[in-house]
């Protein structure tokens, strides 16, 4: 493991090295983890499958303790260099409490999902860890090369950076330099931690924030949340991810999320970032939670240097 001056970066992986894929919500089968393992064999490791996979209790991948032990197991097997969760759904919040990161704490590995892996993403914050931000094994193969790409960039330990051309906007965008630890995730996610033990700091970062299947007014009530328990008020930035098939009433909300999200954070000094390409979308790029990054905002460009 590396130490930064604000966060522990895990090992990075070499060629023969063993990945885990194990399922801490919905079940999976094993015939739809194909794709996965053969980009694992592509880049010259090895992928196993855990006890979850193919596991069933109605829609988990098995009971809670299935999940938990089948985790727990592969945090601790040092022969294990990474965890690739299979997939998001729900189900992670109800096995958090049961497992134990202290060997893991000793000598950290890249944990990988997003989504419902938010909660592992914000209780391994709480240790000072990085963990990595990144489509999930399921339908990594209907995902760009540049999705894939820049989780196999950051498992080896590569330069990695980010440009956004016109896709991606930001209010305040006046050229500026900003520099912050990236936290963040699912946004219903951080909603349903918030006042538990995993409940990840935000003053001083930069936050990112994605969601899916959401109605608007449900944004709305989340970021409110957000905003009245101080998560929004002292940000280096905000960043916007896919707000994904997002729903409104028959009397519609007026708003679109991202104007939700902006109005509601209009009244602080820092830019927000909108269309980034990272969340529920064919471009779910990899975001490294926990490092320390540099956000460069430029009229025709925003570039992220991780």
């Amino acid at each position: 493991m590396v130490l930064n001056r604000f966060m522990i970066t895990p090992n990075t992986l070499q060629k023969g090295d063993t990945v885990a894929i194990i399922s801490t919500a919905r079940k999976i089968s094993k015939e739809e983890l194909n794709p996965a393992l053969q980009l694992l064999e592509s880049w010259g490791l090895k992928g196993i499958l855990g006890k979850t996979i193919g596991a069933e209790q109605n829609q988990f991948a098995g009971n809670d303790e299935l999940r938990a032990a089948d985790f727990q197991q592969m945090l601790d097997d040092p022969k294990i260099k990474a965890i690739w969760c299979a997939r998001g759904g729900y189900g992670t919040v109800r096995i958090i409490d049961k497992l134990d990161f202290s060997k893991f704490k000793k000598n950290p590995k890249w944990i990988v999902g997003y989504s419902d892996v938010t909660v592992l993403h914000s209780h391994i914050h709480t240790f000072g860890i990085e963990t990595l931000h990144a489509q999930m094994c399921l339908e990594i193969e209907n995902k760009t090369q540049e999705t894939s790409e820049s989780i196999r960039k950051v498992l080896f330990g590569e330069d990695y950076k980010l440009e956004v051309e016109s896709s991606g906007s930001a209010t305040r965008a006046e050229t500026q330099t900003i520099n912050g630890v990236l936290v963040g995730g699912n946004l219903s996610v951080l909603y349903s931690l918030c006042g538990s033990a995993s409940e990840m700091k935000t003053d001083g970062k930069i936050l990112f924030i994605e969601d899916l299947d959401e109605m608007l007014y449900h944004i709305d009530r989340m970021m409110m949340n957000l905003k009245r328990k101080g998560y929004l008020k002292n940000l280096k930035a905000l960043i916007i991810g896919g707000m994904t098939e997002m729903k409104d009433n028959k009397v519609y909300f007026g708003k679109t999320a991202e104007e939700i999200i902006i109005d509601l954070v209009k009244e602080y000094n820092y830019p927000v970032i909108t269309n980034f390409p990272a969340g529920h979308i064919k471009d779910n790029m990899a975001l490294i939670f926990g490092r320390e990054i540099k956000i460069t905002i430029e009229p025709s460009q925003i570039k992220i240097q991780f």
